[in-house]
């Protein structure tokens, strides 16, 4: 029998998020290029993009039920067939649907790749897991930042419009990583998971999601996640009319989160999960507010704010439940997961709409808002149009700066409770 290869099980795992975190980067640079090529409003855009973001949980909560009974291996190679089948749709994708199925089917690959990879890691790495957590997810952060300069300076511009002439060859891209991890996954051998080899029941697993902590971190995961991942998608289409350089704030800010999350094992030694928790919701919202409030170059500095607050973010609150809570075991870790990406799809349907209507709202009334959209560059129409967008980016960044100073209120009350709180293992639990 082969023996389990941890670093290239966990190399393996890092490719595979590297495909997730590079669609979500090339995405976000191309969602002005879709909705210029394909005619698409904000709203169908928003729609779009938040495909992902439930089919996502779709397949991270049925992965986290399933990954005990078939095993990692299978679920990871499921998720290869899914990245294969949703980046060959996007290439060819011809509008609104085709993007829509593809950008579902991209979303379930990136949900089961969390499905087996959370659980995989904490599974390989017993006695550090928020630390290993933190280094598995700087890939999401860090194939961002590789997307986005990917679309920044290889990406073509044609004059006078807002899209790029050879999109579908950046979005080919990602076949590359996606063969190299389905193919290493198919060749290892793969350990059982820490729930299953500790002996803990799947029936004990089950009922300790009721446990009131496990409850409060679904509900304070669905703000972590929005502050996050909707900012970070959306960056690109909030500020573009409020500066030439939005996509490269989120390169820089990932690029934030990727040297945070190297460092990660110090400074949840030095702080606690949840201390690290309350300084990034601090810091979360000082970024925010930054962003929406300012132009020029204090917009890179809110980047940097804003990428040290949502750094540790996913991977904390992820090793926090793998640490505080073990007997929920791969099910209490997806249904985080899948909970957060939820969240995110909801509320980038909501305001997908409300940009629509924000930037209607500043156009003449009755002003038909295709036919502004659809102005030629440097008219007045589109002139107008392009100062309607440049108020509304800033006005959906204020609104979504309430969730993270809700967050400071609630870790502050959760870092003073773990505090007074003995931290349980396995090891423990099954003792009692």
């Amino acid at each position: 029998m082969q023996a389990i290869n941890r670093n290239k099980l966990f190399i393996a795992s890092c490719l595979a998020l590297l495909v997730t975190s590079l669609s979500f980067g090339i995405r976000a640079g191309l969602l002005s290029t879709w909705s210029h090529q394909f005619s698409l409003t904000q709203e169908q855009i928003g729609i779009i993009t938040s495909t992902a973001f439930w089919g996502f949980p779709l397949a991270i909560v049925i992965g986290g039920m399933i990954v005990d009974i078939i095993g990692m291996k299978k679920l990871l190679i499921a998720a290869a067939v899914f990245h294969l089948l949703g980046i060959v749709l996007t290439i060819t994708a011809t509008g609104f649907w085709s993007l829509f199925i593809s950008t579902l089917l991209i979303g379930m690959g990136n949900g089961t790749v969390e499905a087996a990879c959370n659980p995989l890691v904490a599974s390989l790495y017993t006695e550090k897991k928020t630390a290993k957590l933190n280094h598995f997810h700087l890939w999401f952060p860090g194939g961002i930042v590789i997307g986005t300069l990917i679309v920044r300076f290889f990406g073509v511009n044609i004059p006078d419009t807002s899209y790029l002439s050879n999109w579908q060859l950046l979005v080919g891209i990602m076949l590359i990583p996606t063969l190299i991890y389905g193919y290493l996954f198919s060749k290892l051998e793969f350990p059982p998971t820490e729930r299953v080899s500790s002996g803990v029941s799947t029936s004990e697993m089950y009922r300790s999601l009721l446990n009131p902590l496990f409850i409060v971190m679904i509900v304070l995961m669905l703000g972590t996640a929005i502050t996050e991942l909707f900012t970070g998608q959306w960056i690109d289409v909030l500020l573009k009319n409020v500066t030439e350089n939005a996509i490269l704030l989120l390169t820089l800010e990932t690029g934030v989160m990727v040297l945070g999350r190297a460092f990660a094992e110090p400074v949840v030694h030095k702080f606690s999960s949840a201390g690290v928790l309350l300084i990034s919701a601090i810091f979360a919202a000082l970024g925010l507010y930054i962003l929406g409030h300012t132009t020029g170059n204090m917009l890179f500095a809110g980047a940097i704010i804003f990428g040290i607050g949502v750094c540790y973010f996913w991977p904390t609150m992820l090793g926090f439940v793998s640490e505080n809570l073990p007997k929920t075991g791969a099910v209490g870790l997806n249904f985080m997961g899948g909970a957060g990406m939820f969240a995110v799809s909801l509320y980038m349907i909501f305001m997908g709409g409300y940009y629509d209507r924000l930037v209607a709202g500043q156009l003449p009334a009755n002003a038909d808002v295709k036919a502004y959209s659809d102005a030629a560059a440097g008219t007045e129409m589109a002139n107008a149009f392009a100062e309607a967008k440049k108020a509304a980016g800033p006005q959906i960044i204020n609104v979504t700066l309430i969730i993270p100073i809700i967050l400071i209120v609630a870790f502050t009350v959760l870092y003073f409770y773990m505090k007074g709180r003995k931290k349980p293992s396995l090891q423990t639990t099954l003792a009692h």
